[in-house]
């Protein structure tokens, strides 16, 4: 049976099931301006005008350059786009990154990613990752507050286990999680699971890993030569029928490589094939 093409993201935002994530617009490393910033705002523009509307992005990225060209390539925005932002990670270079969730810090990290992206009000503020050195229950509640306030729509949160969505979710509605997740990945699977009972969208970033699955003669390999299409658009197509709530985000900086994850969502995968890819 085909799944649903779209979602309802905390009751109101009724969006795509296959979103678009910003975070590779930026330079080598996440790090710095891209090469070709003027490619990236087309790319930006492409992926609008394809009918994707959720784009997830991060302060951390770049640091601030992604927020600066999304709001670049497409401000004003279209009705019905939904942009998700993310705070809580710092950045000392390419490649690295250290968390910092104190209430204050995401409050004033809100602020400025509200500033760049030339918004009133973020449609899903998340945190970034769950800081060890500040209590969970004080980033939330500044998430918590940030809604209070209508400087954020809905509250989310990435990177997190079971337990501590549980925590999070006695502080504050949240409408979302982005763990890592895909089919050679699939740690996050009990949460995976509380979100599809509770109605909760799951973000699964890096969601076109294959691994050794796309090698010749295996599995994905097979499935790919069959449908004629390559071994990481059935990884995604797998992503997309494995749940109704996965909300696949897989960024690129090439409009032919999005063009390319787009059709991944006409892929129909036969329950032969969705059981043969579930037991690898």
């Amino acid at each position: 049976m085909a799944e649903p093409q779209t979602i309802r993201i905390g009751g109101d935002l009724e969006v795509r099931r296959l979103g678009f994530g910003a975070m590779r617009i930026t330079g080598p490393g996440i790090w710095g301006p891209p090469a070709d910033p003027e490619g990236a705002r087309r790319l930006l523009r492409r992926v609008v005008e394809s009918g994707v509307n959720l784009i997830d992005t991060a302060d951390s990225y770049g640091p601030e350059v992604s927020e600066t060209l999304i709001a670049e390539a497409l401000h004003p925005y279209p009705d019905g786009l939904a942009i998700a932002t993310k705070g809580g990670l710092t950045r000392s270079g390419p490649g690295r990154w250290e968390r910092d969730c104190r209430p204050e810090r995401l409050k004033r990290c809100c602020e400025d990613s509200l500033r760049r992206l030339r918004l009133e009000r973020i449609d899903i503020y998340q945190l970034h990752a769950v800081d060890p050195k500040v209590p969970l229950e004080d980033s939330i509640a500044a998430l918590a507050e940030l809604r209070d306030e209508g400087k954020i729509r809905h509250a989310a949160i990435c990177n997190a286990n079971v337990e501590e969505l549980d925590r999070a979710r006695s502080i504050v509605e949240i409408v979302s999680v982005q763990n890592r997740y895909n089919l050679v990945d699939r740690a996050s699977e009990d949460v995976l699971q509380v979100c599809e009972r509770d109605g909760l969208a799951f973000l699964p970033w890096f969601p076109l890993a294959t691994g050794d699955l796309a090698n010749p003669g295996g599995p994905l390999d097979e499935l790919a030569r069959e449908h004629r299409v390559a071994p990481a658009q059935v990884a995604l197509a797998w992503l997309l029928q494995h749940s109704p709530v996965t909300v696949p985000i897989p960024g690129t900086s090439s409009i032919e490589h999005f063009e390319e994850n787009l059709a991944a969502a006409e892929i129909e995968l036969s329950d032969a094939s969705m059981e043969a890819l579930d037991e690898v």
